[in-house]
């Protein structure tokens, strides 16, 4: 779960990692208010998005006056925000965090992920802080450091003193970073982030450290124990049809494909999304309804999948197991009668109770079209795509 960049510094505050004074705005008028509290300029101007890339597509500003920053916070939340990671229908800007503006000397990259390759937690810094980290590591690799840490010993006094030290870091302003990394490696630890990053991670002129961004992510599967870091779930930044699936326990991601299908299992999944591709079409979306779905389940998924406007047909690629084919069947029948169906429905059908999924599919009156196998998948979503 993403969480915005405002909601990831109160997190910093709460845990001792400094962060710019500022506070977030709704509106141009709260911006202005935001400003005036802050006592002095410049401030600069944030937009509030799930994205990356934010001070390329103009979403973050500098004002230095109450004129300009009712002025900037209008023209950034007038408009659809375009980044490299929003695609080129953007995202719409309803808040902005408000800064006060910092004399800043240096300018560093710090993250905390987990490293899966050695089930240990990786810290990633760079001295090159506020450029894209992905150019500096293919461009030059020597700038990225990379420390792993063991998760049952936790962090060590050592492992942040190397880290300053490779950052070339001494004295006080030394000290103070490895105190900011020990927090937030504390922090990542205990939120089940799946990634942390602060890029940059600012030296002031005066000899202090802030946050100046900051990126956390929350691992999906820790959420019931994070009881209160659900409180900052936006569901106006996530896909629509995703939130509606998340509500019915569906492993559902959108897609800009033609072909929607659902299965029981993301090996499953992976492999009929190659399939459609096969076939010369694209899939529309993930959809995997587990191997322990009922029929409601199997009914809110094709509802789902149907309310997808970009649809031309749907694959149905199911191996009855746990979820029995007669399960599907009736589901499917289910769904298909209390929705429009608008679309060519392939099924596709293998495992325990497959002849009675296949009658109750036959006996339901619905044009159904049944798959025998994955070459005869092919040909009926070929035929789909000729029509």
């Amino acid at each position: 779960m993403k969480i915005h960049e405002y909601q990831a510094k109160e997190l910093f505050r709460q845990n001792g990692i400094p962060v710019p004074e500022g506070d977030v705005a709704a509106g141009p008028d709260d911006a202005c208010a935001v400003s005036e509290r802050l006592g002095g300029f410049p401030v600069v101007i944030k937009a509030q998005v799930h994205a990356g890339g934010r001070g390329k597509g103009g979403g973050v500003k500098i004002a230095q006056s109450i004129d300009e920053v009712k002025s900037v916070a209008a023209a950034i939340m007038d408009k659809p925000l375009v980044t490299p990671q929003t695609g080129p229908q953007g995202k719409k800007v309803r808040k902005v965090l408000v800064e006060q503006g910092l004399d800043i000397d240096q300018e560093l990259y710090l993250s905390v992920v987990p490293d899966r390759s050695t089930a240990k937690i990786m810290i990633i810094a760079s001295r090159a802080g506020g450029m894209d980290i992905e150019e500096v590591a293919e461009k030059d690799p020597d700038k990225i450091i990379r420390v792993l840490i063991d998760p049952l010993a936790g962090i060590r006094t050592d492992d942040c003193n190397q880290l300053a030290s490779r950052l070339d870091l001494a004295g006080a302003i030394a000290e103070k970073f490895s105190a900011l990394v020990e927090n937030l490696y504390s922090l990542f630890i205990k939120t089940d982030c799946s990634l942390l990053e602060i890029n940059p991670l600012v030296i002031t002129a005066q000899g202090d450290l802030f946050a100046l961004d900051a990126k956390i992510d929350i691992d999906d599967n820790a959420l019931f124990r994070q009881k209160d870091i659900l409180k900052y779930r936006d569901t106006d930044e996530e896909d629509p049809l995703e939130v509606e699936a998340s509500k019915h326990n569906l492993n559902y991601i959108n897609l800009d494909g033609n072909i929607g299908n659902m299965v029981n299992g993301a090996g499953l999944a992976m492999a009929t999304m190659d399939l459609i591709k096969n076939a010369g079409a694209e899939p529309a979306n993930f959809l995997d309804v587990g191997g322990g779905a009922n029929e409601e389940m199997v009914e809110n998924g094709f509802r789902i999948i149907l309310s997808d406007k970009n649809v031309k047909g749907i694959l149905i690629n199911i191996f009855g197991g746990i979820l029995r084919c007669d399960v599907l069947a009736e589901g499917v029948v289910n769904a298909a009668r209390k929705t429009s169906i608008t679309v060519p429905v392939v099924i596709r059908m293998q495992g325990t109770n497959v002849e009675k999924g296949r009658e109750i599919l036959e006996a339901s009156g619905l044009n159904l079209i049944t798959a025998e196998d994955l070459n005869d998948v092919t040909r009926k979503i070929k035929e789909i795509l000729s029509t």
